[in-house]
Formats: C-alpha cells, structure tokens, sequence
C-alpha cells in the first residue's frame, strides 16, 4: 500500500508533486466550471480529471497561509498538475464550491 507522502510547507509538497510529474500548473475558471492551464490553454471539467492526493497546510501564525495543495490528473488527458486553494478567512469561495463538487465525486 502506497502512504502519501506528508510535508512541512506548501512549497515542499508542490516541489515534491512536480518530481513526481504533477507538472503542470492548473488554477479554475469559474465562468466556465473547469480547470485551466495558462501555458497549454488546456480546459478540464469535472469529469475529465480526478484528485488523487489533497495536503492541508495550517497558518499557524498567518489565517492567509491556510492553504490546500491538490494533486490533480487526468487519463484523457495525459496531464497531471498542481492547484493550489486557500481556505479559511482568505478562500475563494467560487474555488472551494467546485473542489467540494470534485470531492464528492
């Protein structure tokens, strides 16, 4: 059984996920309701693509540092990549309502 790999900071799970070929940066459109990269115009919707590991990372001193790191990849595609939500007082709510849709997935 294979253990997902546990981090300190959000830049050594992001560091660590590009290593293991989660390379390409994705951040979500929300006019559209998917997934995009900037450098290849690449669109995914919801079911085009799944999650296959989610890091928690707690502000201790800051609330803004509160961030999820989320491991997304896509079969039809041939792509995996990095998306990078905050939460808590700072998270995009627009954000959160479509990872929560792909969660419950």
């Amino acid at each position: 059984m294979n253990r997902k790999p546990t981090y300190d900071t959000v830049s050594e799970a992001v560091n660590d996920l590009i290593k293991r070929g989660y390379e390409t940066d994705f951040y979500i459109q929300a006019t559209k309701d998917c997934i995009v990269c900037n450098k290849t115009d690449l669109e995914l919707s919801s079911d085009e693509f799944g999650i296959d590991e989610i890091h928690r990372f707690e502000g201790e001193n800051d609330p803004g540092d509160s961030m999820i790191v989320y491991a997304i990849s896509s079969k039809k595609h041939k792509v995996k990549g990095v998306l990078l939500n905050a939460y808590g007082v700072y998270a995009d709510g627009t954000t959160s309502k479509i990872i929560e849709k792909l969660e419950k997935k």
